[in-house]
């Protein structure tokens, strides 16, 4: 390397250094201040709300356990989740999903429903209105009629009896997370009466706090969509939690500030796994809205939904059926639901991305390859050699052209240097030189044109279902989370230091943090960089070499099947492209490390 390119390079490397080291001191600082001073203002602030709001001040909240006894309850038990419904109400809050736990060891399971005064309260269900007055609402008496436990077996029956009207609701639990409410509505005044359902889905805190409580690690999730989530008039409608609190617009909302759905549809809260939605009777109109002046609080986030009215004479009776769902976003059950019970688009709270036509089928093949080999991890395996067979032909073709490229770089530098003073002259030779060999320097290129989409998509299959979620194989204890293992504890080796915590440490984290699987990306990277042509600028072919060490620390923070799957995938492709460079008669790096190997350290013959 000339002195002026180690000059250049050095000085790119130092900017580099200096670009992130400012980043993180001028605007990472800054806004991680902010947001804390923020917090702090919003938790003081709720401390003082007024009663209308419906915020429980902070030092009126329990643990969810003492809060669970401050009421009457009826206790449910399915096959997907297990709780109880406060009388008051008749409202769902409190539920914990089974076979889905906080951490992978498994000890305790996620809780996505709470009481209203404990921390991070979070519950739904559906009110009646008569004109501009609640006559089953937020603390309604309800009592029991039958049933002493909820189960997917035996329905329970409510009771509310009100100024002029009497609802009788039974509840209905699936096998899953559906919770159905058959509302029957009688007018028991003697005048004519107008009544509309309105569902409620309710969550107060900070919503970085509620989702580390619900699920840790998931508020920095920023590859999922977290946040409104619904299906109205024939369109997804959607928008981040942030968006939400900023009063950000919504696409499709009305000019009196509701999204009215016609023909069926859904209004609810996605996190990165799980969701809450609330599902009005399908063959009837329904508006959604938001609460904003509650959204205005900072604490306090209402959606909900009103059908149309039902008019009911002196004496006369309706019935509604509107539902609830609380739970994991699993595919095949959300596709259930769309087929059988013609809620449109509820496959869709699963967050594809914009690349779905290519992450659907990712997920439908890992799914049933996963059915055959017995695991998560050998279907990413098996899907690689999937992936790769189709483009075998566009890689050889590829590898072909590099083989001629690599088979050519001594001619061309020959000419480079004949032709030094003469740069016009120098590429007229070389293209010619390219022409009469059959070589084409962009014919390595094609590959990366069908591998880009697929790492997106596959990244965001990996990412976003909740089937990969803490899916185990060989060492790793979850393929949809980062490598758990570290350069800082020797791999394991040292078990006072987790990787967790190395990986947190800031800037040297980045680098004792990295695992095992970045380290042999990095590594398969390499070696792969050796069967190609390198760059005739001295600089360019520096920074290319230094790119498998920057994807080695970009890398380590992706989910580990992802990794997985391109540690994989370049060792592959270095074994094609190798075959196919010896089959052209190109002598390569590795072959010559190989036979210098064997031969005891002497340069092998020409």
């Amino acid at each position: 390397m000339e002195k002026e390119d180690q000059r250049n390079f050095l000085l790119a490397m130092v900017l580099m250094i200096a670009l992130v080291l400012g980043y993180q001191k001028f605007f990472v600082e800054p806004a991680q201040k902010k947001y804390e001073a923020q917090q702090a203002a919003v938790e003081a602030e709720s401390q003082a709300k007024t009663a209308d709001t419906g915020v429980v001040a902070i030092d009126q909240l329990k643990p969810v356990e003492e809060a669970l006894a401050d009421n009457a309850r009826i206790d449910f038990q399915g096959e997907g989740v297990d709780g109880s419904i406060r009388l008051a109400g008749a409202r769902i809050d409190d539920v914990s999903l089974h076979d889905y736990y906080l951490t992978v060891e498994k000890k305790q399971e996620v809780r996505l429903f709470r009481p209203e005064n404990s921390e991070y309260g979070y519950f739904a269900t559906y009110y009646w209105a008569s004109g501009g007055t609640l006559v089953a609402g937020r603390n309604s008496p309800w009592t029991v009629v039958s049933g002493d436990k909820l189960t997917p077996d035996s329905p329970v029956v409510l009771k509310l009896e009100g100024d002029g009207v009497t609802i009788e609701r039974t509840i209905s639990l699936d096998e899953n997370y559906m919770f159905t409410f058959t509302d029957k509505v009688t007018n028991t005044s003697d005048t004519p009466r107008s009544f509309r359902a309105v569902g409620s889905l309710e969550r107060f805190g900070d919503f970085k706090g509620f989702l580390e409580a619900t699920d840790p690690g998931s508020s920095v999730s920023t590859a999922a969509h977290m946040g409104l989530m619904g299906h109205t008039d024939g369109s997804l409608r959607m928008k981040k939690f942030k968006g939400l609190y900023d009063m950000k617009s919504i696409k499709g909302e009305s000019a009196d500030g509701t999204f009215p759905a016609p023909n069926g549809g859904w209004w609810g809260l996605s996190d990165k796994y799980w969701l809450g939605a609330l599902i009005p009777q399908q063959d009837m109109f329904f508006a959604g809205m938001i609460d904003k002046r509650k959204l205005a609080t900072g604490k306090d986030l209402e959606l909900r939904t009103e059908s149309a009215t039902l008019d009911l004479a002196p004496g006369a009776s309706a019935t509604m059926e509107n539902r609830i769902f609380a739970g994991a976003k699993r595919y095949e059950v959300l596709k259930d639901y769309e087929k059988n019970l013609g809620i449109p688009k509820f496959e869709d709270a699963i967050d594809w991305g914009m690349l779905f036509f290519l992450t659907k089928p990712f997920f439908y093949a890992l799914e049933w390859l996963s059915g055959i080999v017995g695991s998560f991890g050998w279907a990413i395996l098996a899907f690689t050699v999937l992936v790769k067979l189709p483009l075998v032909p566009l890689y050889n073709q590829s590898y072909k052209s590099m083989a001629k490229m690599k088979k050519l770089q001594e001619p061309t530098q020959e000419i480079r240097e004949r032709f030094k003073a003469d740069p016009q002259r120098q590429q007229q030779e070389i293209m010619k030189l390219y022409k009469e060999e059959g070589a084409n320097p962009l014919g390595g290129c094609l590959p990366i044109l069908v591998t880009i989409p697929i790492f997106f998509a596959l990244f965001k299959t990996l990412y976003a279902t909740i089937e990969m979620r803490h899916a185990s194989f060989m060492f790793l204890k979850d393929l949809s989370a980062p490598d758990p293992t570290a350069i800082g504890n020797l791999f394991g080796l040292i078990p006072w230091w987790s990787a967790a915590d190395l990986k947190s440490i800031p800037f040297l984290g980045m680098v004792i943090g990295v695992g095992i699987l970045p380290i042999l990306y990095g590594a398969t990277m390499a070696a792969l960089q050796t069967l190609s042509p390198p760059p005739p600028d001295p600089m360019q072919r520096r920074m290319i070499q230094f790119m498998p060490l920057i994807f080695l620390f970009v890398f380590g923070g992706f989910p580990a099947g992802l990794v997985m799957y391109y540690v994989w995938s370049n060792t592959l492709s270095f074994i094609q492209q190798y075959f196919i460079m010896r089959r052209n008669g190109v002598d390569t790096e590795i072959g010559k490390f190989v036979k210098k190997l064997f031969s005891g350290g002497k340069e092998p013959a020409s």
